[in-house]
């Protein structure tokens, strides 16, 4: 009983000390003693300039909950976002300034259309003056430009779902900003002595331009990043190609996207369960698509990614894979126009298989198959066999 009662005053303790340090402004992360883990230099925010330990992560200077970020060292992809719900957009993580500058950017474009802002642009970047005749959004500005000066003077990247913003924070150590305040907001001159970097303070300026204009809908945008990086630094672009120089010559159109999340990886396994007919005149549509897959892996990301693909015919599909003899007995036709995109495929190393089962119920026989494809007891064998391998399962239907 006595024990319990000490464990019982301890912990009592424990929770009065954390409530008085939380009613001081403590975050719950942090622990008591000293209101701080480390010696940053940070910038007080309060009034008075007291050497007094601030209550963030350092010893912030100033009263109140300074500037106390001066020994954090953000995550590797900090994301801070600042648009609307962000927060809980499933980012990489955040700073604990985050959620305040959140609130402080969703009120500016709450409010976009009390604000005027000017763009004089400069030979190494811009000259801005934003304001607002209402002073508590006039304050909202200054607080706003004043903790972005902050995050470019210490690289502390803010909303990195966005290209343009993302890229901004890749040279934010060539970005000079420095800011005056004015009686309603504040003049802003940016500059950088990098001429592709000046490129990105000018579209910076007018993407918050674009904010002033028009609220929440530009802030719901990804902003392209403007061409002209340096030779060792790849533009970000997204173009559209035809695929003629992927794996798959003629067929399986892609787009570029190498800073998409969810690139291909290397030793990736899946097997397309492929059931669609069509036309026997014409190309199988599904197999245009099987052969965008080989030249996503091959040609869509940020880099050429190897992926072992099994295709499994069956039902709809299951007389593609004859031969040409064969395909025209029982359609009609000149040939088998499949033929030709079926090779490709088998010469670039996809595996092809066509269900046993179905091929015999459709009155065809093994030998009637395309030379190059596998015939399989049945599609269910086939597929089962191939999961247990590790292969994804990818069906495909019409």
């Amino acid at each position: 009983m006595k024990r319990f009662t000490l464990l019982f005053a301890i912990s009592f303790l424990g929770v009065m000390a954390a409530g008085q340090a939380r009613s001081q402004g403590l975050p719950d992360n942090e622990t008591v003693p000293g209101f701080g883990r480390g010696q940053g230099a940070g910038r007080g925010m309060g009034q008075g300039r007291g050497m007094g330990r601030g209550f963030g992560r350092g010893a912030g200077r100033g009263q109140g909950a300074g500037r106390g970020i001066g020994a954090e060292q953000p995550s590797e992809d900090n994301g801070a976002a600042s648009g609307p719900d962000e927060a809980t957009a499933g980012m990489h993580g955040h700073d604990d300034r985050h959620n305040a500058d959140r609130d402080v950017f969703q009120y500016l474009l709450q409010n976009h259309l009390k604000i005027t802002r000017t763009v004089n642009e400069l030979p190494n970047g811009v000259e801005t003056l934003t304001e607002s005749e209402v002073p508590e959004i006039a304050d909202k500005i200054k607080e706003h430009v004043q903790w972005m000066e902050y995050r470019i003077d210490n690289v502390n990247p803010i909303r990195m779902r966005d290209p343009l913003f993302a890229e901004i924070f890749q040279h934010a150590d060539k970005i000079k900003m420095v800011h005056k305040e004015t009686e309603n907001g504040v003049n802003v001159i940016e500059t950088s002595d990098d001429p592709y970097v000046a490129k990105l303070i000018q579209a910076h300026a007018k993407v918050v331009s674009g904010f002033v204009a028009h609220g929440f809908p530009e802030a719901m945008k990804n902003h392209p990043v403007p061409s002209g990086g340096s030779a060792n630094e790849p533009v970000r672009t997204v173009e559209k190609k035809d695929s003629l120089d992927s794996v798959i010559a003629g067929h399986g159109a892609i787009a570029k996207l190498p800073n998409a999340v969810m690139q291909p990886r290397d030793r990736t396994r899946f097997v397309v369960d492929l059931t669609g007919g069509g036309d026997p005149a014409k190309l199988n549509g599904s197999l245009k698509n099987v052969a965008r897959y080989l030249n996503i892996y091959a040609d869509a990301g940020a880099k050429s990614a190897n992926a072992e693909v099994a295709v499994v015919f069956h039902g709809g599909a299951t007389r593609v894979v004859l031969n040409s003899e064969a395909y025209a007995k029982v359609f009609g036709t000149t040939g088998n126009p499949n033929l030709e995109l079926l090779h490709q495929l088998h010469e670039a190393g996809v595996d092809l298989y066509v269900c046993g089962q179905s091929l015999t119920a459709s009155g065809s026989s093994p030998e009637d198959v395309a030379v190059f494809i596998e015939t399989a007891v049945s599609a269910l064998t086939a597929v089962v066999n191939l999961q247990a391998d590790g292969y994804a399962y990818v069906p495909l239907g019409k």
